[in-house]
């Protein structure tokens, strides 16, 4: 296997679904490296959740900790800047005249996918990994599968790299992304989500709840926090 196939660069924001995406490359990659993106976000304590769960997830896995690559964060505060979203104001959420929560911020996924694909370009990496779905999901068009595999068209062709775009969790339910957690770390990877990673968007640390910590109210934690109920109906470990 090239380097370039045994090595893939994983969006990490510190949330749920990134922290269960990078366990998902840990387990098929020889080295993993990660980026998140400070863009403004009224819940920018995502980021500071990212040192705890390398350090589990190293803990986990004695193989995990050595393909654990380099960290990257990259600073982008112009997509605040241009956005009237929830998500970097500090507003109510509801939903948008055309049937999409204000929670929206237009091109971030986009945004986020091509300094990803520049920043792998200049480290020699092909491989992308996202944890974008359109099952369970606030109706985000960026997140769906369309939208991914014609950015992945795209950037192959502007930047001459056949780059892969991964999306593990693409048609996963919110409880199969749980069970899939437990499929690749067990409780102990579970465990580390439920204590250590951050879904809500309003930042909130304080409430501790069954599925982890957050306002409980937020479409992010609610999509969490059902996922969780349906995770444990069907067997899951608790």
């Amino acid at each position: 296997m090239s380097e370039q196939d045994a090595t893939a660069l994983v969006l990490f924001s510190g949330g749920q679904d990134s922290t269960t995406c990078l366990a998902w490359a840990l387990d098929r990659f020889t080295r993993v490296e990660t980026i998140g993106f400070a863009y403004g976000q009224r819940h920018a304590i995502e980021l500071d959740c990212r040192a705890r769960l390398f350090e589990g997830l190293a803990q986990l896995r004695p193989e995990w900790a050595g393909r654990l690559g380099d960290n990257h964060t990259l600073d982008i505060p112009t997509l605040a800047s241009i956005s009237e979203t929830a998500l970097t104001r500090d507003v109510a959420i509801e939903m948008g005249a055309d049937g999409l929560p204000n929670t929206f911020v237009p091109g971030r996924n986009l945004v986020f996918l091509t300094f990803a694909a520049a920043l792998a370009y200049r480290r020699g990496i092909r491989h992308i990994v996202g944890g974008m779905c359109e099952t369970d999901y606030s109706g985000y068009p960026d997140c769906r599968d369309d939208t991914i595999k014609a950015l992945q068209t795209a950037l192959s062709l502007g930047m001459a790299r056949p780059f892969e775009l991964h999306t593990p969790l693409m048609w996963l339910s919110k409880a199969a992304t749980w069970q899939l957690a437990h499929d690749l770390g067990g409780r102990g990877l579970v465990d580390l989500i439920r204590e250590q990673s951050h879904t809500c968007y309003l930042g909130e640390r304080g409430a501790r709840h069954d599925w982890g910590h957050g306002c409980g109210r937020c479409p992010a934690c609610e999509l969490r926090a059902k996922g969780w109920r349906e995770y444990i109906a069907v067997g899951g470990q608790a």
